[in-house]
């Protein structure tokens, strides 16, 4: 039996070569193009996924077989029966892509983010670190994403986008996370 990753829901065998990164398995062996390379060096954001629909993980710097038997989400898999995702939907709504290219990692980073904040992680900015609740303030969505890069400078509609819909995902706290 070989081993296996699961993809946007679907099982797919690992590569044999152990060196293939997650991003190389998603763009060059299952064709998921969405996933983008930029740097290919952690810098960018562009190959940012979703691992086990909560934690954002660069791709790029992830080694496919690392995450063997866990849930792996790309932009891909964003979508359900035929409509886009909330986020997806807020992005165009807020102009928050240009040429679209840090769109998708830009998409997988704010979920993460907002499963972090369902979680109480704190950030940089974060006033205060005995609140049950993050405020998500413009300037906390700028310090959480962060490390997705916009080459057009679409930052004013990408924050906008999320803190209309990931302020809705986030105020249905599930537990604190241990700080």
């Amino acid at each position: 039996m070989s081993a296996t990753i699961t993809i946007n829901g679907a099982a797919v065998p690992l590569p044999s070569d152990p060196r293939v990164s997650l991003l190389d398995l998603l763009r060059e062996q299952l064709h998921l193009s969405g996933t983008k390379k930029g740097c290919n060096q952690g810098a960018c954001g562009a190959c940012t996924v979703l691992v086990d629909g909560e934690q954002r993980i660069l791709s790029c710097l992830a080694l496919a077989v690392q995450y063997e038997g866990r849930a792996i989400t790309s932009v891909e898999g964003l979508a359900a029966d035929g409509a886009l995702h909330p986020l997806q939907q807020a992005f165009i709504e807020h102009d928050g892509f240009q040429c679209g290219y840090c769109t998708p990692g830009q998409l997988c980073s704010a979920l993460g983010m907002a499963a972090e904040l369902r979680r109480g992680v704190p950030s940089y900015v974060t006033e205060d670190l005995a609140a049950d609740a993050v405020a998500l303030s413009h300037d906390e969505i700028r310090e959480r994403m962060s490390g997705n890069l916009c080459r057009c400078g679409a930052y004013n509609g990408i924050v906008d986008a999320i803190a209309e819909t990931v302020t809705q995902a986030a105020a249905a706290p599930q537990g604190k996370e241990p700080r």
